[in-house]
């Protein structure tokens, strides 16, 4: 197990869970923020730092690096803003733990592909393309399809969105089962595990992987 902890993107859904257990797991975690939380623990250090510069900073050598950084195209404004912190940021930031021989966990998101006709998704296809081909110790996707769990920001049409799911969830079976909805604090809890597995290369989590991981 690394000592450090890295982790961007820990004020979203699935960030957030995943910084309270790198809090209980390792001795020091570096939480990457655009601005000052006004978080305190003995183990945390906030970074404050310009993503658009986020090539420039050190990785501590072997560290296990989380991303968790995502948006929407609603919120970002543009496909391009978009892109550029679903796509660019994490980019950089796996680059910068490859030259770390870093072992790299990110959130991604089922249906993932690059020659998909959805934007959301080809972006997503590509990041993973793009970290795949990077020599880290281990590049870990998690796809996770719709997450459970309470946003400080609510976005619109998601809340109906858990609920259809949940009630869709006994058709989604087989194949279908990596569609089901699932708590961003079990694919936290699958990250840190995987964190600190023997599990090297390129790796993809669905559903049911996320659920073993997280037991």
């Amino acid at each position: 197990m690394s000592n450090t902890a890295v982790i961007a993107g820990a004020s979203g859904l699935v960030g957030q869970e995943c910084l309270r257990l790198l809090l209980n797991r390792y001795p020091s975690v570096t939480s990457l923020v655009r601005k000052p939380t006004g978080r305190q623990h003995l183990r945390l250090i906030e970074r404050r730092i310009d993503f658009d510069r986020i090539d420039t900073i050190e990785i501590p050598h072997g560290a296990h690096v989380f991303s968790a950084l995502g948006s929407t195209i609603k919120k970002a404004g543009s496909e391009a803003a978009f892109r550029r912190v679903d796509f660019d940021y994490p980019k950089m930031l796996a680059e910068r733990a490859a030259a770390a021989a870093a072992r790299f966990m990110l959130v991604s998101s089922v249906g993932a592909d690059r020659t998909s006709g959805n934007f959301y998704l080809r972006v997503k296809g590509e990041l993973e393309e793009a970290i795949a081909k990077m020599p880290l110790e281990a590049a870990l996707f998690f796809r996770p399809s719709v997450l459970i769990g309470d946003r400080e920001e609510k976005r619109a049409g998601e809340g109906i969105g858990i609920v259809v799911a949940r009630a869709l969830s006994f058709v989604l079976a087989g194949p279908l089962r990596k569609y089901r909805a699932i708590p961003a604090g079990t694919v936290a809890e699958a990250m840190v595990s995987a964190a600190n597995s023997a599990e090297n290369g390129v790796r993809i989590y669905h559903y049911d992987d996320m659920l073993r991981l997280a037991r």
